[in-house]
């Protein structure tokens, strides 16, 4: 019998999981069921992820920088990595823009619709800590952004899982590792390079779970959505940002086809697990080491260019966000200040997102918190930013399972682009978790 392959196992799971969540939604006692019985399961998978994210990119960045024998590769690496994400982020939100003035999802919205929305959700505890931290985001000094890409404490950072201070801890070890002699640096970049193909293992046995995993995530999503009338009366709004990250992919698979002359279909084909990953936790973060392993085996992306420029892509670029971030600002302005509603104030949407983009941390709902920061850069009113935040808070949940989808597909993207530009994107290699099983059982 044939095996199936892994992106149908979790596409199977995840619809089972979202039928399973409808029929506990309907059942007295359900959603505690799923809360409790169903729910850990999927957190168990999250924290393995997480667990192996900070040792995986520590590994492959510092072998990958050794490995250069060039210190001004790094420089080039860097410098397109950085380029190609902030022109897609800024494709990203024109698309938006572009998506919600056309539409105008805002216009027309019932005002008993938006008292109802106000009510149940602007004095929510969900909008008020996004609130609070946008705020304390704000409030902080214009260079603190570059402060806080240095660690003090790098054992802290990896606690944390402070992505750019990980990243610029690796980088550091890499160039000096380059700057020693081979035959001092040796130990260490075997190392590195032995913990990398053991991370990578842990990964592949992470995934043999992955199906049953994204089954619990996506119930308990389900169980989450307690008030279908307010989602419809949001459909509109929610067909535009869906809209727009449907264009975004497509622009993806256009690059993808144009310059690294790849199929768009095997490419979907070879990042669709790390894609309905990113759909089911909601986190690039969570993501990132599933996302690595389908770069670098299954697109073939050498792991000196995927162990940079994917880590760095979790961090700065939210490409779906972003869009996300556009078409949400000016839905909000349409509903409650159309007035705001100038090029000018478009043209400072654009801008800020890209701004705001980049550092924003790569968990759940981090849009919602840069989305605050754009509306606050151009003048929204104060007393109306919590009723604003309400108006999307409700279906924020689905379309940032969407816009992380994009983020990583985006990820992914830029990698093949940057490893074709360096000569370092060959034919995919894949492993499978018992390569070497039948050495050892």
């Amino acid at each position: 019998m044939k095996k199936i392959a892994l992106h149908w196992k979790i596409l199977i799971g995840m619809i089972l999981g979202i039928i399973f969540g409808f029929i506990m939604n309907s059942i007295d006692g359900g959603k505690g069921f799923v809360t409790d019985w169903v729910k850990p399961f999927g957190t168990i998978f999250i924290n393995l992820l997480k667990l192996i994210a900070v040792p995986l990119i520590l590994a492959s960045l510092i072998k990958g920088i050794s490995d250069l024998k060039d210190i001004s590769k790094i420089k080039s690496m860097g410098f397109r990595t950085i380029s190609i994400y902030i022109f897609t982020t800024v494709i990203a939100v024109i698309i938006g823009l572009g998506i919600v003035n056309v539409v105008k999802p805002g216009e027309g919205m019932p005002t008993d619709t938006i008292e109802k929305i106000k009510e149940k959700y602007s004095t929510s505890s969900g909008v008020s800590d996004k609130l609070a931290k946008a705020s304390m985001q704000k409030d902080a000094g214009p260079l603190q952004a570059l402060v806080d890409i240095f660690p003090s404490n790098i054992f802290k950072s990896f606690a944390d899982a402070s992505m750019l201070q990980i990243i610029f801890f690796a980088l550091f070890v890499g160039i000096c590792l380059l700057l020693i002699s081979e035959e001092k640096a040796k130990p260490l970049t075997s190392f590195f390079d032995s913990l990398n193909e053991v991370v990578m293992k842990m990964v592949d046995l992470i995934m043999l779970f992955a199906p049953y995993a994204v089954f619990a995530l996506l119930a308990n999503v389900i169980i989450a959505f307690d008030d279908t009338e307010i989602l419809l009366k949001l459909l509109a709004y929610a067909l535009c940002v869906v809209a727009g990250l449907i264009t975004m992919i497509i622009f993806y698979l256009v690059l993808v086809s144009v310059y690294t002359k790849k199929s768009p279909i095997w490419f979907l084909k070879q990042i669709s697990p790390a894609q309905l990953l990113a759909f089911s936790t909601s986190s690039s973060a969570a993501t990132l080491p599933v996302t690595m392993e389908r770069v670098e085996e299954h697109l073939g992306v050498d792991k000196e260019v995927s162990g940079f420029v994917l880590p760095v892509g979790a961090t700065v670029n939210m490409d779906g966000t972003s869009l996300y971030q556009g078409i949400a600002a000016v839905f909000i302005m349409q509903v409650l200040w159309p007035e705001g509603l100038t090029f000018t104030n478009q043209l400072v949407i654009i801008g800020t997102s890209v701004m705001a983009s980049i550092g924003s941390a790569a968990v759940p709902s981090a849009g919602i918190v840069m989305l605050v920061i754009v509306l606050e850069t151009i003048g929204f009113p104060s007393e109306l930013l919590p009723i604003g935040i309400a108006l999307i808070f409700a279906v924020d949940r689905p379309l940032d399972m969407c816009r992380t989808t994009v983020n990583v597909t985006g990820d992914a993207t830029v990698s093949m682009i940057v490893a074709k530009s360096l000569g370092k994107l060959h034919d995919p290699k894949p492993k499978n978790w018992d390569d070497n099983y039948d050495k050892v059982k």
